[in-house]
């Protein structure tokens, strides 16, 4: 334990005069030096695949495509020249191998509560699979951590792979299935498979809010967002011309709550910081109306808007009813609210993460992504998505 306790006050001694963003960045090189003894599990998230979901009823999806950022990733960043990593412990200390896997999270991530539902495997990583259409057919996961809807948004954390170029992987798979399938079982397919996108997150945090490029002398936020959503807006279509029908769009959660921003704004009482949360409703809102627009213009296109702010509010305002008592602290991190230092060994964290919304700096825990999976499917708690839920859209395969 004083060893321990020794390597932590080493980590402070070396970044005491960090400013904020190097805060976000820190080396992984110092990490193992001082480290040594988690290499060895590190690399054996690598080798060691997340369980199969145990079998569920049927349902009509075929498989469960992810792209997004890392609210989903399930271990691309495993395979990248990144600081934007979660291949070691804590991390996936409540999953169920017990390992880090690259979740960004002590547990399961919301996909692998929609996979259940669907029946489905836990989809792996587009990197971390062996390539095979076989291993391909009930599903991929190409979210990469840091990425953004910009190209280079998070690009100060090292590699990762964009929106645009996880779009790439996508038709890449898609020309896999038809090499291997043929044209006809390939679309339909592709028909029948749910694709679910959660992203946006990182073009505040790596970009708006840092003012990388001077991007706010030369956008106000609605206009930033606009820009976002028509981007997004681009995107989908290309998937819905490579006969993708069914879609699933997150909206971001309130990332002024983060504890990562309480620390930065010096909030009192844990209280979210209203300026950045005003963006995250605004982008929301543009992200529903092209929703909407997209169902009008597309036909047959089955696309739901699920606003992950709706949804994280009612569990914050709720939290005692949900088994939540510790709202604005991070398990695992230090400084103020647990949001100055990233999760970076396993004595930073808290003992039980199940009481706490927050995980890490941006992070959510299992307990809150599980709240929300069952909202994007059923709205059991709050309905959050538009304009039905996952287990309606079902109905339309």
């Amino acid at each position: 334990m004083k060893s321990s306790v020794l390597k932590i006050l080493s980590i402070l001694t070396a970044i005491l005069f960090l400013d904020p963003i190097t805060a976000l960045e820190f080396p992984p090189e110092l990490i193992n030096a001082l480290f040594p003894d988690l290499t060895n599990t590190a690399n054996a998230t690598q080798s060691t695949p997340p369980p199969a979901a145990p079998p569920l009823p049927s349902s009509p999806a075929r498989a469960l495509f992810v792209i997004g950022d890392s609210s989903v990733d399930c271990g691309t960043n495993n395979y990248l020249g990144t600081f934007a990593r979660a291949d070691r412990p804590p991390y996936g200390r409540d999953f169920d191998t017990h390992l880090p896997t690259g979740r960004f999270c002590n547990g399961r991530i919301p996909v692998d509560y929609i996979a259940l539902r669907l029946g489905l495997p836990f989809v792996p990583s587009y990197l971390g699979q062996t390539g095979s259409v076989e291993d391909m057919k009930r599903g991929v996961n190409y979210a990469s951590a840091g990425a953004g809807i910009i190209f280079s948004s998070g690009s100060e954390l090292g590699q990762h792979i964009s929106l645009t170029q996880q779009i790439q992987q996508v038709m890449d798979t898609f020309q896999q299935f038809i090499l291997s399938m043929g044209e006809d079982s390939a679309r339909d397919l592709i028909a029948k498979s749910i694709f679910y996108i959660s992203i946006g997150s990182n073009d505040y945090i790596h970009y708006y809010l840092l003012n990388a490029s001077n991007v706010q002398s030369l956008y106000l936020p609605w206009s930033f967002n606009q820009f976002l959503a028509e981007t997004m807006k681009q995107q989908i279509q290309n998937l819905y011309n490579a006969n993708v029908r069914n879609v699933v769009v997150m909206g971001l959660a309130p990332l002024g709550c983060a504890p990562y921003y309480l620390w930065l704004y010096e909030s009192e009482n844990g209280k979210c910081i209203e300026m950045i949360n005003n963006m995250i409703i605004e982008f929301n809102f543009a992200m529903r109306s092209l929703v909407e627009e997209l169902n009008r213009n597309l036909l047959e296109a089955n696309v739901i808007f699920c606003d992950a702010f709706e949804g994280s509010m009612d569990i914050i305002k709720n939290h005692e009813r949900y088994g939540f008592n510790v709202t604005s602290d991070a398990c695992c991190g230090l400084g103020e609210y647990g949001g100055w230092i990233m999760c970076i060994s396993s004595e930073m964290a808290c003992v039980n993460a199940s009481n706490h919304l927050w995980w890490d700096q941006f992070h959510p825990t299992e307990a809150v992504n599980k709240i929300l999976a069952e909202n994007v499917w059923s709205g059991l708690h709050t309905n959050m998505c538009y304009p039905m839920n996952l287990q309606d859209m079902l109905a339309r395969i």
